[in-house]
């Protein structure tokens, strides 16, 4: 596998990041085997990366790494003070036509605290589609672009649920019924979240970016089938 190089300079490397490859083993995904994305990245480049963020191991995109352990930091910083701006993309079950603000805490795995976690959600694009979906004759998604100003785990999944738009894709807080039709119908069978664009400013080179990566194959599926010009 060869994982798509966004951005590259001396102090990091932005990469897209696959679909259901975990960044780097954890305690979370301890009964999860495979090669990691670090280990891919190894390969491929020959060198140690370290990652600044996270992102699911179901989603994919956007992922800064460091080439330096001495630069996490400088780039942690970015997120812990919100000076990077995220965007990214979902198809979600159900119509939604206006543009909403979800405030509602979610809760740390570790501490088992809730902590506050705000996401600004945006409709693009909708669809009906005449294929029965249990308990309706028919099936409606929303593709929306989806804002995060906090960073909690898994704050985006929890967050559609939250509203009963829950992401296709997702068998821990989606809605089974609709994750079965896209596997049956579209032969669609992972998570419809994806990290689309981060824009910052680096904070070594004071360089201004604006870092996009394409759709991974399933979502070029969709949208032409259900003819959403992206």
């Amino acid at each position: 596998m060869q994982v798509e190089n966004l951005f590259e300079d001396e102090y990091i490397i932005i990469v897209n990041k696959p679909n259901n490859i975990l960044i780097h083993n954890s305690y979370y995904a301890r009964n999860i085997r495979g090669a990691t994305l670090l280990d891919i990245l190894f390969e491929q480049f020959k060198i140690n990366f370290y990652p600044v963020h996270r992102l699911d191991r179901k989603t994919s995109g956007v992922l800064i790494l460091a080439k330096d352990k001495e630069n996490i930091s400088k780039f942690q910083e970015l997120f812990n003070s919100n000076k990077i701006e995220k965007s990214y993309l979902g198809i979600v079950r159900g119509f939604i036509e206006d543009a909403i603000e979800i405030d509602s805490p979610v809760k740390n795995p570790d501490t088992k605290v809730y902590k506050e976690a705000h996401t600004f959600c945006k409709p693009l694009f909708t669809k009906n589609i005449d294929i029965p979906v249990y308990p309706y004759n028919s099936s409606r998604y929303s593709m929306v672009e989806l804002i995060p100003t906090t960073g909690r785990m898994h704050q985006l999944r929890i967050h559609m649920n939250k509203i009963s738009h829950p992401i296709v894709g997702d068998y821990k807080y989606g809605d089974r019924f609709h994750n079965r039709m896209f596997e049956q119908e579209f032969n669609c069978h992972n998570l419809f979240l994806h990290a689309f664009s981060l824009k910052f400013h680096h904070p070594i080179t004071n360089e201004s970016l604006v870092i996009s990566a394409a759709l991974p194959k399933n979502w070029e599926v969709i949208l032409e089938t259900f003819q959403w010009e992206f």
